[in-house]
């Protein structure tokens, strides 16, 4: 059976139970593919033989950028930074756990498009936050082409505030602004998540949504679709490490931009201007193939980048 609607994820589509059979997957992809269909989300172990060795380098390199006493094994572990943004810049282990070239093929024949990484984050903590959606934060045109990878870099017990999420959260609508009454475009906001917080909570009652949490071994990933409601549980003991790199993903053909600052009903989009991890090389927004330019309003240009520059303080 062919796939009528390849302007979803594959492994979104209503037809996915009818064409997975053709697309060739393994029993292995097989599972990952059905666990993110019916649930949101597929756990499976990491493919680098390197990776210890990786992970370790990883830890070195970016301990003293987060301003912890890492040596003391008591110590407040919560006080520093929580989180590195696009270390793949200056560090080769997390670039090259971005760019697994098995992880990249799997998402590829997951999702029907090419998939691309763009950003990394690197945490030593949990983030402790509130359960979100990241379609707030990326999104595209056609929806729902964006994905993130979470790789536990040791053991994750209950007390170190570990990842959790709602199953079949991915399927309820997708939060925008329209949906809630909010204009977004050229609008400033502390966090990005604000605005939306509410509605993600009246969905959760609304479903009787049942919290799941993760307790990771180290090297186990976690994919997540782009509207899986998920965060970071308190963490108990604050002198516990929760050493973790997310990588996200966006698929090619796509127009890329941040609905936390747009407004799609009437064209105006907070576009985002890519390269992918990969090869570093520009990845256009593209709608069916033709690039798509972005023309902001002159009157607002000031105030989107001030924005954009306070978003980089906060994301």
């Amino acid at each position: 059976m062919s796939n009528l609607f390849p302007g979803m994820p594959l492994i979104e589509s209503p037809l996915f139970p009818s064409i997975k059979a053709s697309r060739g997957l393994t029993a292995e992809e097989d599972r990952i593919a059905t666990s993110l269909y019916e649930k949101g989300y597929a756990v499976f172990e990491f493919p680098d033989a390197e990776l210890d060795a990786r992970i370790e380098r990883i830890k070195s390199n970016l301990s003293p950028r987060y301003g912890i006493d890492f040596t003391d094994p008591h110590g407040d572990k919560t006080t520093g930074e929580r989180r590195i943004q696009d270390a793949w810049m200056f560090d080769e282990d997390v670039r090259a756990v971005a760019t697994n070239e098995n992880v990249l093929d799997l998402l590829s024949k997951l999702y029907g498009r090419r998939a691309f990484p763009f950003q990394t984050l690197n945490f030593p903590v949990g983030t402790q936050q509130e359960a979100h959606s990241d379609s707030v934060h990326f999104s595209s045109m056609p929806e729902r082409f964006m994905c993130g990878v979470w790789l536990a870099m040791e053991d994750i017990g209950p007390d170190s505030g570990p990842l959790f999420y709602y199953p079949g959260s991915h399927r309820w609508p997708i939060v925008t602004n329209g949906l809630i009454g909010r204009r977004g475009y050229g609008s400033e906001l502390r966090s990005a998540q604000d605005p939306y917080g509410p509605a993600w909570r009246a969905l959760c009652d609304a479903h009787g949504a049942q919290e799941e949490t993760f307790f990771a071994g180290k090297g186990q990933a976690l994919i997540w679709c782009a509207n899986l409601l998920h965060g970071g549980s308190r963490q108990n003991n604050p002198s516990l490490t929760r050493w973790s790199q997310v990588t996200h993903y966006y698929f090619d053909d796509c127009i890329y931009y941040t609905p936390a600052f747009s407004d799609e009903a009437v064209g105006r989009l907070d576009l985002r201007n890519l390269v992918s991890i990969s090869d570093g090389e520009r990845r256009p927004n593209r709608y069916l193939g033709e690039e798509v330019q972005e023309k902001p309003s002159a009157d607002i240009d000031k105030k989107r980048l001030f924005t954009k520059q306070l978003r980089k303080l906060f994301r």
